[in-house]
């Protein structure tokens, strides 16, 4: 069975030879690098290393496929500091990033604050049809696309709709325009969702996809920054014209990444037609196994506790001890509920990969 095929299977309770073995969700870039040091190669490629499945490929604007803002504005340094650079990015944010390590920028001002710059941002850097927002030559990377064996999304970061709307504003102000400027916030929300659909029914017309992806990263440890009454008022709507496209175009799955405790916004996601939820941050409060008893249906990614990787090969059997209980139920794709951070050594992650490996090829039992 195909990695594509594989991943499509497990996550819609059908029949598979296996369980999907992937790289998981990422790593920081810092990881990577003591990683070369450490097995002393510096073109370390881990999926060839340990014969990791291909992973979810989600397309975006590397492919050609512009699902923000467009054209991008131009990436401009406003202060060049000792230790820090204040800069606009390409998507009007103006932040602060470190320059001598990984840390969370500081975000200092962003291109809507009201009405008229809402209006003079939409028309100018979101209007659907000009510039073109997929790549003339489309038909050289669906080829390949088509071709590639890894399983298809269509969106990806920093494509939502909470998510991108905190993004165009700012988290604060995000919140209050909830009750102070509702009518801000669903205009923003329901040309997203304008836009977003006039681009996937053109993409859709060159490659296949096996999935549509929204990025929201709308919770905390404490749950989500909004409540579940805003969530269907606001958001609901928009997610099930996504589905209905989904249901449409053959497309069997509808993804969300969000962080943060999820328990209210999992069984939410789940009417307006999601089915697929990740990653299940532990240090947020997530069990995956419960998660798995309330909710059957839901493809669920992650949920393994990333911090545990940089302790002993004990904390992490502990953690394969979750995997092989969680493929016991299916719909599951095992992976670490986050990016792997730097404190995590070379020796211990090959010792995760390897376990991994053993129980993900075990024959699935259905």
């Amino acid at each position: 069975m195909r990695s594509r095929e594989r991943i499509l299977a497990t996550l819609l309770g059908r029949k598979t030879d296996r369980s999907p073995y992937i790289s998981g969700m990422g790593f920081w870039g810092e990881t990577l690098e003591r990683w070369k040091k450490e097995c002393g190669n510096p073109k370390l490629n881990l999926e060839e290393y340990f014969g990791f499945d291909k992973n979810i490929r989600y397309t975006g604007d590397w492919d050609g496929i512009r699902l923000g803002v467009n054209p991008w504005f131009e990436q401009k340094i406003i202060e060049d500091k000792e230790r820090t650079v204040i800069y606009r990015d390409i998507y009007g944010i103006v932040r602060e990033d470190s320059k001598v390590g990984a840390t969370i920028p500081n975000f200092l001002d962003y291109p809507v604050k009201d009405w008229d710059t809402w209006k003079k941002f939409k028309e100018e850097r979101l209007n659907p049809e000009n510039p073109p927002r997929i790549t003339e030559d489309i038909k050289e990377p669906a080829e390949f696309l088509n071709n590639n064996d890894a399983f298809m999304s269509l969106g990806t970061y920093p494509y939502g709709l909470f998510g991108t709307c905190r993004d165009f504003m700012g988290v604060e102000a995000l919140l209050i325009s909830f009750i102070d400027e509702p009518e801000l916030v669903a205009d923003m929300m329901n040309h997203l969702t304008d836009l977003w659909l006039s681009v996937y029914s053109k993409v859709v017309k060159y490659i296949k996809f096996d999935m549509v992806h929204i990025w929201e990263d709308m919770s905390g440890k404490q749950g989500s920054l909004i409540s579940p009454a805003m969530v269907k008022d606001f958001m609901l709507p928009n997610y099930r014209r996504i589905s209905q496209f989904c249901k449409d175009n053959g497309i069997e799955v509808l993804s969300v990444d969000t962080d943060g405790r999820v328990d209210e916004l999992v069984p939410l996601f789940m009417s307006a037609g999601v089915n697929f939820i990740f990653p299940f941050e532990v240090a947020a409060g997530s069990d995956i196994l419960e998660f798995r008893k309330q909710y059957p249906e839901l493809g669920i990614m992650g949920g393994i506790d990333k911090r545990e990787l940089a302790k002993t090969h004990k904390d992490i059997d502990k953690q394969i001890g979750i995997i092989d209980e969680m493929l016991k139920y299916g719909r599951y794709i095992p992976a670490l509920d986050h990016h792997v951070p730097p404190d995590v050594s070379w020796e211990n992650f090959c010792y995760y990969s390897n376990c991994l490996k053993e129980v993900t090829y075990k024959i699935a039992v259905l």
